[in-house]
């Protein structure tokens, strides 16, 4: 999974590779040689007193090692470049992956998952990227070449070298081994985490208002010890890996210089020699504990890979049809026949044999108990879901053979908790229309009811709104979603129970305004209050997922004994009312 990742996202940044194997290259075949001119320096040069060839060899030392650091330099540099553009690339296609996505696989991921396989999964990844391309040549050459180099020097030392590489792998292997399984906790308890600071910051008033901090507090105390218990467990195991290896490295130093100073003695080894040995046997031993430090990170980056590849490989239920529709040819006009909906593995259907119309210019009122199946019933017009059963029709138009933005482009959604945008009224108002000036944005926000508030905002359209729109009231966010559904200009106005935090002076003025200035456009209104639904085109009254009755408020206070309970309950009426 994780060489699949990298071999698609690398691939465009081919020619930066190879810049960082070539000068990875030339910095280890630098480092090999050094040892080597090290060595004549002792045994041409300081035996024989020959100042001239210290100078001149101990020169080009100097230049080998300037250029050892300056390749070195360029290959990080490129392999930066490299790893960064990776994990930017990365980053945009889950983006673009996970802003296709249905609710569904949002709810199957879950929010806070998704953002951090989007930076934290990235991060692992791009670092793996970015370190295993400066290691790649690096790593197995001093090993390789080091053991070359020192053979050259003595042969009859390198049965140190014999026993001390297995002995790194060994130990390597054994904490790899153990590190796999703690790393896809720890992203597990990383995603915990994510969840649940994201529900308490978005929360935060209904933790306030509930008086739940202590509560809360804990949940994330715990949460937050699970995911140190696992760090500790991981950090335990890096711990124990490189005062290992570094035993292992001074036990064979010191090895080398107790076998090979009886050599010395022995006149079978020059001193030279010895120290290039020496230098030999730290290369080699590093080549090994570089390559055991990328080993490291491979098993997280592996899990975060798969996590990753996880989310790009699901597909969204909202799939655009192989030839999509571009012109609906009677645009506001909406047609439910026969829809059923049910959600995944659920008993019961959430919608069951729904039909209606609902012709241009109409309104059409959605009214029936919590859970009848509202909501459910207004998100398959825009395809937030698509219908288990049954068709949709937008404008004439299955909404499954229609393409997405043609049909997007023609509604207008104000959902049940309206969302703003951190930027400016203005800024958000745009959202449903890039182009629209601000005369058109003052009408929405007039027909909307949020002009008056607005225009004693300091700034006006250019006031601040926070993310989330939490520096304003619920009443006054619900009206700039609708304006911002009405500059959009759509054939289609949906209002999932968007008048729920008005008064009822302002719902009705604001009804009112729209059918004044509005009356082309569909709208279809789901609510929770029948004040607002009086004076509606049709009334379907919603119970358990079915349409219990349809009609005009008048009709259905006389024949519907649901809507007529619901009636009495709010506006104490009877049926003559």
């Amino acid at each position: 999974m994780l060489a699949r990742l990298l071999w698609r996202y690398l691939r465009p940044y081919r020619p930066l590779l190879a810049g960082v194997l070539v000068f990875q290259l030339a910095s280890a075949l630098a480092m090999l040689y050094l040892p080597s001119l090290n060595a004549d320096v002792i045994d041409k040069g300081v035996a024989a007193g020959d100042t001239g060839y210290i100078w001149r060899t101990g020169g080009f030392m100097l230049a080998v090692s300037l250029a050892q650091i300056l390749a070195a330099i360029i290959a990080t540099y490129l392999a930066a470049r490299a790893s960064m553009q990776l994990g930017r690339d990365i980053r945009d296609e889950v983006y673009h992956q996970v802003s296709g996505f249905s609710e569904r696989e949002i709810s199957q991921f879950g929010a806070g998952s998704l953002i951090t396989r989007n930076t934290n999964d990235v991060q692992q990844v791009q670092m793996l990227a970015m370190m295993g391309s400066t290691m790649l040549v690096s790593a197995p050459l001093l090993a390789i070449g080091g053991i070359v180099m020192a053979l050259r020097q003595d042969v009859g030392l390198s049965w140190i070298i014999a026993v001390a590489v297995p002995a790194l792998l060994i130990i390597a292997g054994l904490v790899i081994s153990r590190m796999v399984p703690l790393f896809r906790s720890y992203q597990l308890k990383l995603d915990a985490v994510n969840r649940i600071m994201r529900e308490q910051l978005t929360g935060v008033r209904v933790v306030r208002a509930f008086v739940r901090e202590t509560i809360e507090a804990e949940r994330f105390r715990l949460a937050n010890t699970d995911i140190m218990v696992v760090g500790r467990k991981i950090g335990s195991l890096f711990v124990a890996l490189f005062p290992l290896v570094m035993l292992v490295l001074n036990v064979t130093v010191i090895g080398v210089i107790w076998f090979g100073g009886i050599k010395v003695n022995e006149g079978q080894v020059q001193i030279g020699t010895l120290l290039a040995f020496m230098q030999y046997v730290g290369q080699i031993l590093m080549g090994v504990l570089m390559a055991s430090f990328m080993t490291v990170m491979l098993p997280r980056a592996a899990v975060s890979a798969e996590r990753i590849s996880e989310v790009l490989a699901s597909r969204s239920t909202l799939t655009e049809a192989a030839e999509p529709v571009h012109l609906l040819p009677t645009p506001g006009e909406v047609t439910f026949t026969d829809v059923t909906f049910s959600y995944p593995e659920a008993e019961h259907a959430v919608l069951s044999g729904i039909s209606f119309t609902a012709r241009p210019g109409q309104t059409v009122a959605l009214i029936g108990s919590t859970g009848a199946g509202k909501t459910t019933l207004v998100s398959l017009i825009p395809r937030l879901f698509d219908a288990t059963g049954g068709t949709v029709r937008v404008g004439g138009v299955d909404v499954r053979d229609a393409h997405m933005e043609t049909l997007w482009s023609q509604i207008g959604l104000v959902p049940q908790r309206p969302f703003l945008f951190a930027g400016t009224v203005a800024s958000n108002l745009r959202l449903g229309r890039d182009d629209a000036t601000d005369a058109e944005l003052w009408k929405a926000l007039e027909i909307a009811q949020a002009s008056d508030f607005v225009a004693q905002m300091d700034g006006g359209l250019d006031a601040r709104i926070a993310q989330g729109g939490t520096n304003v009231s619920g009443g006054q966010r619900q009206r700039l979603a609708i304006a911002r559904a009405i500059v959009r200009r759509p054939a289609v106005l949906i209002f999932d129970d968007s008048f729920s935090a008005l008064d009822l002076a302002t719902d009705a003025r604001l009804r009112q305004a729209l059918w004044r200035e509005l009356p082309e456009v569909t709208k279809i209104v789901v609510a929770q209050r029948v004040s607002t639904v009086t004076d509606a085109d049709a009334i379907l009254v919603l119970e358990d997922g079915h349409i219990a009755g349809a009609g005009t408020h008048t009709e259905l206070l006389a024949t519907n004994q649901t809507y007529r309970e619901i009636a009495e309950s709010q506006l104490a009426v009877g049926a003559g009312a």
